[in-house]
């Protein structure tokens, strides 16, 4: 095991605490740790480590990964099988999965071999959730936060939410991001940092491979946590992005908690397309959301935009005017200012 890749999903796991490899008698179960070994490449021939490096697989590798379900409608559609036998890598990150449907671009699965489950001296399973942040009795959170949604995969939220942390960087703010749902993969969070975030934490920070059929209960603690880390680390503003589109199970049950116990102070809508920013914005409006802009890939076309501007009756915002400290600080505190002049 000494020699295994370790996942990107793994980073927390204390491997001192692993006594032993169990190969039967157990269900695996989301979060779990298991020491697998490569059987043939795929769509991922690469492997994310812990230190974010992405690393390219060998037939015969061995690999430290953590399993769970994946939801990504550009890529695969894959849960956690009942047994041990020959599964998939289905995400860069680190996630062992059984595929059962794919986008038609995609390769098949990188196949994966399980070599054991590992065990702590008591017998229990390491598992991911035993690694996460804690929970305190009082929880904190910044000043303001800002949640990204968007009408699909691939919508421009991750580029949206980065824009978002530069701009309010730049015009002098502390910034932390926080990726809230998803699949175990740090790209997203070290375009956070790169952008200008004091930190970037995501969902494995709080103990999961993966967002997909967790429970939405659950899901508020992630979020509280996070947001309470971020504030600990002394952010003043929070910029968290909320995987895939609306249409998603746990994102849509995450917003509509979201706005009816007020977690976020606002919203930034993020669409491929025109029809996409009408139907979101409408989405949003019925669930009593007015989103402060809508960006993401729309906004790259003036005509696409225009359009948006004319359907949704939110002002649409481009990559560049997020990324301005003077421009993103009137988008973000607009719905202030226009109280205090209402009052």
């Amino acid at each position: 095991m000494g020699q295994a890749k370790r996942a990107y999903s793994t980073r927390h796991v204390d491997f001192t605490r692993a006594d032993r490899l169990v190969r039967s008698g157990r269900t695996p179960k989301p979060g779990d740790i298991v020491l697998a070994r490569v059987k043939s490449i795929g769509q991922h021939a690469r492997i994310e480590n812990v230190h974010g490096r992405r690393g390219h697989l060998y037939v015969g590798d061995e690999i430290i990964v953590a399993y769970g379900n994946r939801y990504a409608p550009d890529q695969f559609e894959a849960f956690v099988p009942s047994d041990l036998e020959d599964c998939d890598l289905v995400a860069g990150g680190g996630v062992a999965s059984r595929m059962t449907r794919k986008h038609v671009s995609m390769k098949n699965p990188t196949r994966i071999e399980i070599i054991g489950l590992l065990v702590a001296e008591d017998g229990a399973i390491l598992n991911l959730g035993q690694f996460g942040i804690m929970p305190k009795s009082e929880l904190e959170r910044p000043q303001l936060v800002i949640a990204v949604v968007g009408s699909s995969m691939n919508a421009g939220k991750t580029t949206t939410a980065a824009g978002l942390v530069h701009g309010l960087g730049r015009a002098g703010f502390r910034v932390g991001a926080a990726k809230i749902t998803g699949t175990g993969s740090g790209g997203d969070l070290w375009t956070m940092r790169d952008a200008g975030a004091i930190t970037a934490l995501d969902f494995t920070d709080a103990g999961h491979a993966s967002t997909f059929k967790v429970d939405v209960h659950e899901l508020a603690q992630v979020s509280a946590k996070l947001l309470d880390s971020l504030a600990c680390a002394g952010a003043d503003i929070a910029i968290v992005e909320i995987a895939d589109g609306l249409l998603q199970e746990e994102t849509a049950a995450l917003v509509e908690m979201a706005a009816a116990h007020g977690w976020f102070d606002g919203f930034v809508f993020a669409a491929a397309d025109a029809m996409g920013s009408a139907f979101g914005t409408k989405w949003l409006a019925e669930r009593g959301i007015t989103p402060i802009a809508v960006s993401g890939l729309v906004s790259a076309s003036p005509l696409a935009a225009s359009e948006t501007a004319k359907c949704a009756g939110v002002p649409v915002v481009t990559l560049a005017e997020l990324r301005d400290p003077i421009s993103v600080t009137k988008i973000v505190f607009r719905p202030q200012i226009e109280t205090r002049e209402a009052a």
